[in-house]
Parts: structure tokens; C-alpha cells; sequence
């Protein structure tokens, strides 16, 4: 098992990483296959089932759809020519990715939401079709969108996940035991193990300019969430709160401090994460957008309110919390369609207690045992968006799942590392939570908030 932290944590798009990254990602790899194939298409229909149709209006998955076979991919977005690329399709009915002929592409007759056939294999699934001149499918694929911007297709899914063809590396650890064993036998922590991991498939020099990269975007998308106002889209009028928060904890500073102001600041940020997410900005996936707050907000949290942080040290938190978030993508799911909101906000406090525990000084039994806090206590978390969109309770839930967090790293390292419950076992748990979970609570918003709450 081997997935890269370039890879766990990659730039992208909000408000999803399985709704809007993922259909981008898949409609590239689509077009690609188009691009090889002897077909002549002249035609394009596509079909989303599960989660991704009944919450992909709100997570905004026809638009990325209609992009992404239109030819926009993430990795040179640019919000200008998207919104070109979306009024030259609804115009024509047509699409022209580079590489391939204009294609009829009529988004309100092509683009269906198929609310009433599942596909097995995995609750994010879509469909994507070609047809000829004469109207006879030429190309048909099916997709999985498993979280965190990863896609399957529907034989990479049935032979257990993409095949890895990279070079062999040095510590292979598919499990929390194993990864414990390995660093007591070499004296290395979990950082040293999973960077000569990643060093087994690229250059010292792109590993830390990824990293360096990865924390610089993380840091700006917060930033402008801290000084953005105004009412996010979608129809619910919630208020941006991050920067309103911010503001009031400088003026509290500046004069009388106030009790709990670092958990605030640490709310703040996780906050600013996700409102700038809910509203379609560049975020980076930790391990998922909508769990997108936690990994920073701890990071900026240990920055400014811990003494002797260093900025040197963010390679290793990043390092340390994706060896965590590898192994539970590996061996249960990162997709709140899949397991509900415990696989995304409680992946990522695990990840985050991780991190901040390695970079205070912590042993990798502590490190182990504080993921391990973190998400055994987020285990039955449902995914229960109001309206199918990123905000509620998402936003607020990233900024409790970061307090955990902080709390799951302190509590770890006031003890020796000696703990009730493996890591290994509380990822099972959360997998079989996951799968007896119903589906009105797993990102479908059929069930808990999403019906509780007026939706407008």
C-alpha cells in the first residue's frame, strides 16, 4: 500500500472533493480515453446515481460534469474560463475538448440525475457515454468517486483500487501494527519511515517544494477565509462567521483576553477553511474537502499559540498525519457517502492529533494513540448536509473536529504511548459503522439535519 501525501493532500476545488473534484476527474480521464480510442464521437450523455445524485446539486456536481468534459481540468482552473466553457455549452448543446470534435452535449437533456438505480461497488457512481453519428454508444465507463478526489472506474474498483506500478519502497506498512513495528525496529519515527516512502518515488527537491506548496495553499485559502464576508451560495443565507470572529479575537487581545481564546482562534480557522470551500474556492483536500478545515487549523493552531513551533517542522506534521489518513483510506474509507461524516472530519482529526503530537515531541506510540483518540470519538458521525450543500453542519463540525484533535494530541502525550484500543481496531470499527450505516444518514441529505431543519 502506497499513497503518496502529494496525493492525499492535493489542491483542488470546493465544495467537494468526491462531488466536484471527482466527476472533473473523471470526465478527463473519459475524454483521454476518447482521445486514444478509433471512435468518431459525436455525442456525450452522462448519468449520476447515489449520493452523487441526490446531494450533486448542492455539491455543485453538474457543474463540475458539464466542465469537465468540456474540457476544464482541475489543474488549470481558472474561474474566468470556466464560466466561459459553461455559457458556450448551454448556448451550442455542444462541447469541444482539446483533441476531439465538437460533441452534442445538451446539459438539461444529457447531464441526468438518476435518483432510483444504485451501482454497485460504490454509493458515488457515475456513468459516462459516447455515442457516434448514428446514435450507437461507442464508449461507455462507469466511475467511482471515493473521496478525496480519487477515482475508480468500475474494474480498477473490482480489482481492489488502482493498480501501483511505482518502484517498490522501503517500509510497505499497510497497517497501524505493522507501521509501529517497523519504527521500533529501525528507531525512525512515523514521519522518517513515510518520507523515504515517498523519497523511493521522487527527488528530495519535489517532495519538499510539494509540501512547502501544499501548506502555502492551505495557509492563503485560510487567510482569505479570515478576511471574507458576506453570505455563502446555495440558497440557505448562512453568513460567513470566520472573519467576524477573527476580528473580535484581535480587539479581545488587544484589550482584556478572554478565557478559551485558542480554541477560538483554532475554530476561527478551521472555520475560514470551509467557508471559503462552501463557496467554490481553492482548497486543499485533507483528506477530503468537506473535512478540508481540520489539518490547517491545527497546523496554524500549533504556529501561533505554541511556543517553539516552527514553520521547519510543517513537513513533518503533513508527513505524519498522511501515514494516518493512508492507512485509513487503505483499510476502511475517507467518503462520507461511504461511511458518513466519521470517514471525513474524524479521518482528518486523526490525522490532525497525529501531526501536532509528532511535532510536540511525541513518541510514535503517543502519536498512534492520539489518532486513535481522535477518531474513536467521532466514530457514528453521520453525513447529514442541510440541502445537500457544505455548510451546514460542515463548517461548524471542522472546527470541533480540529478542538478534538488538539485534545486527542494532549491527552497522548501526558501518557506513554500505552493505550486500551489499537488504531487498527477503531479504523475497522469506523469501516463497519460504516457499512451498517443507512444510507439516509451517508451524504444522500435524506436523513438527520438535512430533514430536521427548515432548508431555506
Amino acid at each position: 500500500m502506497f499513497i503518496s501525501v502529494l496525493d492525499l493532500f492535493k489542491i483542488g476545488l470546493g465544495p467537494s472533493s468526491s462531488h466536484t473534484m471527482g466527476p472533473m476527474v473523471a470526465a478527463r480521464r473519459f475524454l483521454d480515453q476518447l482521445r486514444a480510442s478509433p471512435f468518431q464521437p459525436a455525442a456525450l450523455s452522462a448519468s449520476l446515481h447515489g449520493s452523487l445524485a441526490f446531494t450533486g446539486k448542492g455539491h455543485a456536481t453538474d457543474r463540475a460534469t458539464i466542465l469537465g468534459l468540456g474540457g476544464v481540468t482541475l489543474d488549470t482552473y481558472d474561474a474566468d474560463v470556466a464560466e466561459q466553457v459553461l455559457a458556450r455549452i448551454a448556448e451550442t448543446g455542444h462541447v469541444e475538448p482539446d483533441g476531439l470534435p465538437s460533441m452534442a452535449f445538451d446539459p438539461d437533456v444529457d447531464l441526468i440525475f438518476d435518483y432510483d438505480r444504485a451501482i454497485d461497488g460504490h454509493a458515488n457512481a457515475m456513468e459516462l457515454f459516447a455515442r457516434d453519428a448514428e446514435g450507437d454508444t461507442v464508449l461507455r465507463q462507469v466511475y467511482f468517486s471515493v473521496g478525496g478526489g480519487f477515482v475508480l472506474t468500475e474494474d480498477e474498483l473490482a480489482q481492489g483500487g488502482a493498480t501501483d506500478d511505482g518502484a517498490p519502497v522501503p517500509y510497505p506498512f499497510k497497517s497501524a501494527d505493522e507501521m509501529m513495528r517497523m519504527c521500533r525496529e529501525t528507531g525512525q519515527s512515523i514521519a522518517d519511515l513515510k518520507r523515504a516512502n515517498e523519497l523511493s518515488r521522487m527527488s528530495r527537491a519535489e517532495l519538499h517544494d510539494g509540501l512547502a506548496r501544499i501548506w502555502d495553499e492551505m495557509a492563503a485559502c485560510m487567510d482569505r477565509g479570515l478576511e471574507t464576508t458576506g453570505v455563502l451560495p446555495g440558497g440557505l443565507n448562512v453568513r460567513r462567521r470566520a472573519a467576524a470572529l477573527a476580528e473580535g479575537l484581535r480587539d479581545e487581545h488587544t484589550n482584556q483576553p478572554q478565557p478559551h481564546q485558542a480554541m477560538d482562534w483554532l475554530a476561527a480557522y478551521a472555520m475560514a477553511v470551509n467557508e471559503e470551500n462552501a463557496a467554490g474556492g481553492r482548497v486543499v483536500t485533507a483528506p477530503t474537502n468537506g473535512a478540508s478545515g481540520v489539518v490547517p487549523a491545527v497546523i496554524r493552531y500549533w504556529l501561533d499559540h505554541v511556543p517553539g513551533s516552527t514553520r521547519a517542522k510543517v513537513t513533518d506534521f503533513l508527513l505524519t498525519a498522511a501515514a494516518i489518513g493512508g492507512l485509513v483510506k487503505h483499510n476502511a474509507s475517507i467518503s462520507g457517502a461511504e461511511c458518513g461524516c466519521q470517514a471525513e472530519v474524524g479521518s482528518a482529526a486523526a490525522m490532525a492529533a497525529a501531526g501536532l503530537c509528532a511535532v510536540m515531541g511525541g513518541s510514535p506510540e503517543q502519536i498512534e494513540n492520539a489518532a486513535e483518540i481522535a477518531l474513536e470519538h467521532h466514530l457514528g458521525m453521520t453525513c447529514d448536509p442541510v440541502r445537500g450543500l457544505v455548510q451546514v453542519p460542515c463548517i461548524e463540525r471542522n472546527g470541533l473536529g480540529a478542538m478534538k484533535a488538539v485534545g486527542a494530541a494532549s491527552l497522548a502525550l501526558r501518557g506513554d504511548g500505552t493505550h486500551f484500543v489499537p488504531l487498527d481496531a477503531a479504523i475497522e470499527t469506523m469501516r463497519q459503522t460504516g457499512r451498517d450505516m443507512s444510507e439516509k444518514y451517508k451524504e444522500t441529505a435524506l436523513g438527520g439535519l438535512a430533514v430536521n431543519i427548515p432548508n431555506c
